[in-house]
C-alpha cells in the first residue's frame, strides 16, 4: 500500500468520515429507500454523538495512555524523541511552532538536561504533499538549542515516514555510533505501538511517556458538579479529535501486525 492510501483509506474508519460517507449513501438512497435513509442517517448522528462524548473520547485514550505509566527511569546511552510534534517555520511562522505533541521536545530536552542520556535522537522526516519544508527533525532540533541541548548532542534521523521507519533508522544510528539502551520519547497514546516496533528490532528501549491528553483525576473532576457531567456528554470536536486518535492507534497496530513490524 502506498504511503498516500496508507494516510487516506483510514480517514473513511474513523467517526467523521465514516459519517460523512453513511450521509453521502443517505442523500442517494432519500427518494427510493426511505427506511434505508433514517437507518443510514441514525448510524451517522450516533457515530458523531458517541466519538464526540467526552466520556467515551477519555476512556478510548486512556486505555493506551496507562500501558505504560511514569516511573523512574533509569540512565541509558541516547534519548530517542520521535516526530509529530511540529510545524515547519513556513511564512507566516516566525519560527518552528509546536502541535499538540510538542511535549515530546520539551520533555525529552528536560531528561537531556537532568543527565538521563548525553545523545539526543530527533527521528522524523516530512511527508511533502501534506506541506512544510526541511524535516521534522530539524525542526525538533531548532527547538532543543534554546533549551540547553548543544548541536553536539543531536543526531538527526530526517527520512522516516512513519513508526516503523523511526525505529529501522534509529537501529541503524545505534549500531553506527555504538549505542545501547535508549529513552523512548513520543506521545503516551503512542507509545503501546511504539515499544512493539522497537522492541521488534531488538532495540533496547524504556518507555518515556509524555503528552497525556487525559488526567488521572479527569472522571472524579467531571463527577463534582452537574453542569462538569452534561459538558462531559455533549460531543464536541475536541472529543471527536481524541476518540480519532485512540482508533487511529488500534488501526496502526492491526496493520502494523499483519506486516510483521510488531
Amino acid at each position: 500500500m502506498s504511503l498516500f492510501l496508507s494516510k487516506l483509506l483510514p480517514l473513511f474508519v474513523y467517526p467523521l468520515g465514516l459519517s460523512c460517507l453513511l450521509l453521502l449513501a443517505a442523500l442517494v438512497a432519500v427518494w427510493r429507500y426511505p427506511r434505508a435513509t433514517a437507518a443510514l442517517t441514525l448510524t451517522a448522528l450516533m457515530l458523531l454523538v458517541v466519538g464526540g462524548n467526552g466520556w467515551f473520547a477519555a476512556r478510548a485514550i486512556r486505555s493506551l495512555e496507562h500501558t505504560y505509566p511514569v516511573v523512574d527511569l533509569p540512565a541509558a546511552d541516547a534519548i530517542v524523541v520521535l516526530g509529530g510534534a511540529t510545524r515547519s517555520p513556513d511564512a507566516p511562522r516566525p519560527w518552528v511552532e509546536v502541535s499538540e505533541a510538542g511535549d515530546r521536545v520539551l520533555y525529552a530536552a528536560k531528561l537531556y538536561r537532568e543527565g538521563k542520556a548525553p545523545v539526543v535522537i530527533l527521528a522524523g522526516g516530512r511527508i511533502r504533499w501534506r506541506g512544510g519544508s526541511g524535516s521534522e527533525a530539524d525542526d525538533m532540533a531548532e527547538l532543543m538549542l534554546p533549551m540547553g541541548v548543544p548541536r553536539s548532542a543531536i543526531i538527526e534521523e530526517p527520512d522516516s515516514l512513519n513508526t516503523y521507519e523511526n525505529a529501522r533508522n534509529v537501529k541503524g544510528i545505534l549500531e553506527r555510533e555504538g549505542l545501547g539502551r535508549v529513552l523512548l520519547v513520543t506521545s503516551a497514546f503512542h507509545m503501546p505501538r511504539s515499544m512493539a516496533i522497537f522492541r521488534k528490532q531488538a532495540i533496547d528501549a524504556v518507555p518515556a511517556p509524555t503528552d497525556f491528553l487525559i488526567a488521572d483525576d479527569f472522571f472524579a473532576a467531571s463527577n463534582q458538579t452537574g453542569a462538569g457531567a452534561i459538558l462531559s456528554l455533549v460531543p464536541s470536536a475536541e472529543n471527536l479529535a481524541v476518540t480519532t486518535k485512540a482508533i487511529k492507534e488500534y488501526i496502526g497496530a492491526i496493520v502494523y501486525r499483519l506486516r510483521g513490524w510488531l
